[in-house]
């Protein structure tokens, strides 16, 4: 797991005069080198993971010259790959880096279709400056480019790409994303000249013709209800484990140590317990976080389970203190995570990883996906009543949702119902978008000094036409979620925050094999009834007791109410001031004030769509007002 930064165009010496390797450094610790000539640049930070000596140093050139790549993550079966396709090779390494490379030489960009892992790398044929830049097939790598006529760069994170920018415009398209999910889905980032690639995507090109460039997909999650196999409930349990127990042997492939998440939820708990299945005579090392009471937040405590867990498997458990003086994290998590997202995770993501390197641990393994492959939301359980709601008068909706409106929004029950009825009035379709949203459109439009015409839901409507069209609702929503909420929420803050410290987190829920299977599965062994994650409940009553695995829902909780409304006022005061917003010309001041002041009175839920403004404003002092 490491960090590249790369360039082709025609002002390969301006480039490397303007940006660093610095600004990723913290990615990879280990070894930094870069190699360049006049039509390209090609950089990486190193962190050691498999085959700890020089040989897997990157950039990573060929035998013979012609062939130079740059690669962050990790490819699981690299060596079953070796031994199919490239058993003629000499290689000099062990690392898969070197599996990549000579694999792309030999088969092409085709290759990239054989690969299980998790990837952003850059592929360079010298002699015919041709490149590739590719984003793996879920996104757990994040990968960042900015494109003009003559010259592409792209990064592992952004901020390497800000000081080679001759200007940096706000989008504010990308700014209404972050106000309404939290996070931005798509490819669209705060900025208007830099994008994300999407994930199974791939950027291809020669670097003396940039006008011929090609931006392609070559992976979609095959959802198609027609696919659905008609087997019993026991097959698709036992065939979910042998992908689950397949999934986390190959990811636990590591020339270091490897450690664990531990939250003490079904998800984390049941890739432990896997673990200790395969190796049931290793130390195995777990993670938790001992959260602030965040009962008012709607939260269960996770630390007992997380306990109860470690007795069971007879496995390590360090607990991290997750109280925070939340003024002193939150300006550095918005700086590393690269985008204005706004949620309180992230800190002990860092926490943990941060605990973890301290002991020696540089890769971690944890349970994300497993409620957006097998449906673990409230969302999802909100689809059951859509039957309900299609057949209710329009006039008897509206009453509805003025009725739950009216109700206090500092409990947790009537935040809940507001979200679950606040678009009850609209389409379907809308309805279940809505469940997405954080704040209303009525107060997100107006939240804007100058008209923001931006369709919010855009992105989701489009991925809705590449399904086919007799696709289930869950299985819509489940689309929904690991291509925008997992992928541009879960993952990139994970990754981040995981790099900042210099470590790499795995994500077995996203073995490609398991992913597809996942698919295959009927919807009624995902959701039954309200059961959520009834299938891998199934497969987790073989490994765990059923305390932990038919707990409540919980996550990494914070007091997020109780800092808007207490800890982060001054900060409030600063960030959100007359002065600030008119400043930044984006937002109507008075509008913002009305929205806090609602907020305190508890007339409305609005605690999370403030903290979404302070890191908005965070990121433009951390970011854009260092390019005026």
């Amino acid at each position: 797991m490491c960090g590249i930064l790369g360039y082709y165009g025609n002002n390969e010496k301006s480039f490397l005069k303007k940006t660093s390797l610095d600004n990723i450094s913290h990615r990879g610790p280990d070894f930094s080198d870069y190699l360049s000539n006049e039509s390209f640049y090609l950089g990486h930070t190193r962190l050691s993971i498999l085959d700890l000596s020089p040989n897997g140093n990157q950039p990573m050139i060929s035998k013979d010259g012609k062939f130079v790549i740059i690669f962050n993550g990790e490819i699981y079966n690299h060596l079953d790959l070796r031994e199919e396709h490239l058993n003629k090779i000499d290689f000099i390494s062990t690392s898969d880096t070197e599996t990549l490379l000579y694999g792309l030489i030999k088969i092409g960009a085709d290759f990239v279709n054989k690969l299980n892992g998790i990837f952003a790398f850059s592929f360079y044929n010298i002699e015919k400056k041709e490149f590739i830049i590719v984003r793996d097939h879920f996104g757990v790598k994040p990968l960042y480019y900015h494109l003009n006529d003559n010259e592409i760069c792209f990064s592992s994170e952004s901020k390497a790409l800000m000081s080679y920018l001759p200007k940096v415009t706000v989008n504010e398209a990308a700014i209404k994303n972050y106000l309404n999910f939290l996070w931005s889905p798509g490819e669209l980032t705060p900025v208007h000249e830099i994008k994300k690639l999407l994930p199974g995507h791939m950027i291809v090109g020669t670097s003396d013709n940039l006008k011929s460039l090609k931006i392609t997909q070559y992976y979609q999650i095959p959802f198609d209800d027609a696919s659905i196999e008609n087997k019993s409930e026991k097959y698709f349990i036992d065939a979910l484990e042998v992908k689950l127990i397949e999934a986390v042997r190959k990811q636990m492939l590591a020339d270091v140590p490897v450690g664990f998440f531990l939250s003490g939820g079904l998800d984390s708990s049941l890739i432990v317990a896997i673990a200790r299945k395969l190796f049931p005579e290793k130390e195995i090392q777990c993670y938790t976080i001992k959260s602030p009471d965040v009962s008012k937040e709607g939260f269960a405590d996770d630390l007992n389970y997380a306990k109860k867990v470690a007795e069971y498997l007879n496995v390590n458990l360090t607990i991290v203190d997750a109280n925070s003086d939340i003024l002193e994290f939150f300006d550095k998590i918005v700086y590393h995570l690269d985008e204005p997202q706004a949620d309180p995770a992230p800190i002990n993501v860092y926490k943990i990883c941060k605990e973890a390197k301290k002991n020696g641990i540089k890769v971690l393994l944890g349970g994300t996906a497993g409620d957006d492959l097998f449906s673990g939301y409230r969302r999802h359980q909100a689809l059951q009543l859509e039957s309900i709601f299609s057949r209710l008068p329009l006039f008897f909706r509206k009453i509805l949702k003025n009725m739950v409106s009216g109700l206090n929004k500092q409990k947790p029950l009537n935040r809940r119902l507001n979200k679950l009825f606040r678009n009850i009035d609209q389409s379907k379709l809308n309805r279940m978008l809505g469940y997405f949203d954080w704040i209303d459109s009525k107060n997100l439009n107006e939240l804007f000094l100058e008209e923001n015409n931006f369709d919010h839901h855009l992105y989701f409507k489009n991925l809705t036409k590449s399904l086919p069209e007799k696709t289930s609702d869950l299985n819509k929503m489940l689309f929904w979620e690991l291509n925008t909420f997992l992928v541009d929420h879960n993952l990139n803050y994970t990754d981040k925050l995981s790099m900042a410290t210099g470590v790499e987190v795995r994500v077995p829920f996203l073995d490609k094999e398991l992913v597809e299977f996942s698919t295959k599965i009927p919807i009624g062994l995902k959701l039954k009834g309200k059961e959520t994650k009834y299938i891998l409940k199934k497969v987790g009553e073989r490994y765990l007791p059923n305390e932990v695995i038919y707990r409540p829902k919980t996550g990494f909780g914070a007091p997020v109410r109780q800092w808007i409304l207490n800890d982060m006022s001054s900060m409030i005061d600063t960030y959100l001031s007359k002065e600030t917003i008119e400043k930044r010309k984006i937002f109507d001041y008075n509008k913002v004030q009305e929205l806090i002041e609602k907020n305190k009175k508890g007339v409305e839920d609005f605690s999370y769509t403030i903290w979404a403004l302070l890191a908005i404003e965070s990121w433009m002092i951390q970011f854009y007002d260092k390019k005026q």
